[in-house]
């Protein structure tokens, strides 16, 4: 039986994706940070699988993961976790560096120090195109980060790039654009506007507050 594990798997994309990978018959080792509140709403449907297990982890602790990484062995590795707001990447830009560059740095150290067979999945960003006027976008495009956010995904992506090739280790990174689904958290612009719209059908409020309305996205659903 394969074991994957899953940082941010109390987030939107982590949640589909450990179940996801239960349904395949793996064992998912599902790391979170610890907060005050639990926040485990989008797992819930997991936590009776006997399959399933939750450990907390935090991004800036390297010895933790050593510790798990030594205690169920696992086959494969997502890295789903991160301050993931954009906009808040300016408000917070050490924080939001930190768990995304560098705790992808302690990863990937981890992992070549426990056992550099292990698959690593990482989540990159279409962010880090930024101000790229070329549409649409490839692989092959010029990555220019527009914010902390996306600086540190285009920081993240390189080195899954140089890790892979100065020590053969098998990482990937998935360039995702936006995507969204019914566990989209409320401060994301999908839900930001079905709730607004919502509190306004109900008389709760008269309006929506919101970005540059000149954006272009590609648009996905999570669970694809």
């Amino acid at each position: 039986m394969k074991t994957a594990m899953v940082t941010g798997v109390t987030g939107q994309d982590g949640s589909y994706l450990a179940e996801l990978l239960l349904s395949k018959g793996y064992r998912v080792v599902g790391l979170k940070r610890r907060t005050s509140l639990i926040s485990t709403d989008r797992i819930d449907e997991v936590f009776s699988n006997p399959l399933f297990s939750l450990e907390y982890y935090s991004l800036h602790d390297p010895t933790t993961l050593y510790r798990l990484l030594e205690k169920y062995q696992p086959q494969e590795f997502y890295n789903l976790a991160a301050q993931s707001h954009v906009r808040v990447s300016f408000d917070v830009p050490v924080e939001t560096v930190d768990t995304i560059a560098m705790g992808t740095l302690r990863i990937l150290e981890a992992i070549r120090f426990v056992d550099k067979d292990i698959k690593v999945y990482q989540a990159s960003s279409s962010e880090m195109y930024g101000d790229n006027p070329q549409s649409p976008q490839s692989e092959e495009t010029t990555f220019c980060p527009a914010s902390p956010y996306a600086c540190a995904k285009v920081f993240a992506h390189q080195l899954c790039r140089n890790y892979r090739e100065s020590y053969d280790m098998f990482n990937v990174s998935g360039i995702l654009f936006n995507h969204e689904s019914e566990r989209r958290g409320i401060e994301f612009v999908t839900r930001k506007i079905t709730d607004g719209v919502a509190r306004i059908k109900l008389g709760m409020r008269d309006d929506i507050t919101l970005g540059n309305l000149d954006s272009r996205r590609d648009w996905g659903y999570s669970p694809d």
